[in-house]
């Protein structure tokens, strides 16, 4: 093994162990969190060690990128889930569909209507979160958090989507457990199971208000060039 990957293993390591110690803390079994390790812009090599440690939950933002990827690292490891974090482009929906098990990041209807047709044509029924700019940030994807119930309902009723649940990217100069608590609330409020926040620097509150999917990635695997 490489210094490198000593090095993302004992990260990996130390980020599960503080998983597992945050759900504690909030008085959570620690397996009521799915840590997704976020590997984009990490090559193949980069990835190797966490999958090596019994890993298989992987986030990636682009399907292109993924598509260079994660076919070679799924013929090693079939039993990987991956999820994609990132915005999603309608003329994408078919790929996305064909490579990932879980979305993260429906947002809008003509997303969610491209990625139903795909589910169709390809059989497959993939859980999807509804992606909420709880920041109303202008340029940032997500649902206004006032128009979040009925999207839902739209995906679920319109599109027969499997929606599990709600994810947020909260604003960087803000507070992120204000809107850890609103997110939490809301899923609530509107019956769904599953809570995508936290990332690596905040996945510790995040998990303390309820996240049940993290995600984490230069916590993990290092610096980005």
């Amino acid at each position: 093994m490489t210094q490198t990957s000593c090095e993302t293993s004992a990260r990996f390591a130390e980020i599960t162990a503080r998983i597992a110690a945050a759900a504690r803390s909030a008085d959570r079994d620690p397996a009521s969190v799915t840590l997704i390790a976020v590997s984009k812009t990490f090559e193949a090599a980069d990835i190797r060690p966490v999958l090596a440690a019994g890993h298989r939950h992987f986030g990636e933002n682009r399907v292109q990128e993924a598509q260079g990827k994660w076919p070679a690292l799924r013929a090693d490891y079939p039993d990987i889930t991956l999820h994609l974090i990132g915005p999603l482009q309608s003329n994408k929906a078919a790929d996305a569909v064909a490579l990932f098990d879980v979305i993260h990041t429906i947002d809008r209807p003509k997303i969610a209507a491209a990625l139903a047709s795909e589910m169709r044509k390809q059989n497959r029924k993939i859980p999807v979160f509804v992606q909420v700019n709880t920041g109303k940030e202008p340029q940032k994807a997500g649902v206004m958090p006032e128009d979040a119930g009925a999207f839902v309902i739209h995906c679920r009723d319109n599109d027969q989507l499997n929606v599990v649940g709600l994810m947020c990217i909260p604003p960087v100069d803000e507070e992120p457990s204000i809107h850890f608590a609103f997110l939490a609330k809301l899923t609530a409020e509107l019956g769904l199971q599953r809570i995508s926040m936290g990332m690596s620097g905040d996945y510790e509150p995040a998990i303390e208000f309820g996240a049940t999917d993290v995600r984490v990635g230069s916590a993990i695997f290092g610096t980005r060039s």
